[in-house]
């Protein structure tokens, strides 16, 4: 679906806050409630806007630290993985990639022995690595034209 400019800015504050009210949106973009809300709709209708979230801070709900582990699978063992790894409630983000590691993970984990047993978990399918998160320098940052 092309975006025009006035989506562009409707997509613009519904990343800010996707709770807004559609008239507060029709007030900053310029046009009426009703034609937010159906470029709304259609931007959802064509997967456009994907979907709305609940952010919930880990550190606010018991977890102490976030980590980011690559793996590099071993041979026959990356397919598996990829199946088992969306049952671990730790990840909260997986990508595959290129390069020497097939898999990034981004995790959250409550102290440093559940990091080692989530590793132990982690070796039957490959070599990890392993960098705890200090900061988020940037977060959700929205898409832009």
């Amino acid at each position: 679906m092309p975006l025009d400019a006035l989506n562009w800015k409707i997509l613009q504050c519904l990343q800010e806050n996707a709770r807004q009210s559609n008239v507060k949106i029709a007030r900053r973009v310029g046009i009426s409630s009703p034609a937010v809300s159906e470029r709304i709709k259609k931007m959802e209708d064509t997967g456009v806007i994907s979907g709305y979230k609940t952010i919930v801070s880990p550190f606010e709900v018991g977890y102490q630290f976030k980590a980011i582990i690559t793996l590099r699978a071993f041979m026959g063992k990356l397919k598996p993985f990829l199946q088992q790894v969306k049952k671990y409630d730790e990840v909260i983000n997986c990508y595959r990639i290129t390069g020497n590691e097939n898999v990034v993970l981004e995790v959250i984990l409550k102290n440093q022995h559940h990091l080692e047993y989530f590793i132990d978990q982690l070796i039957n399918y490959g070599e990890t690595k392993t960098q705890i998160v200090l900061s988020d320098v940037v977060k959700y940052s929205p898409i832009k034209k």
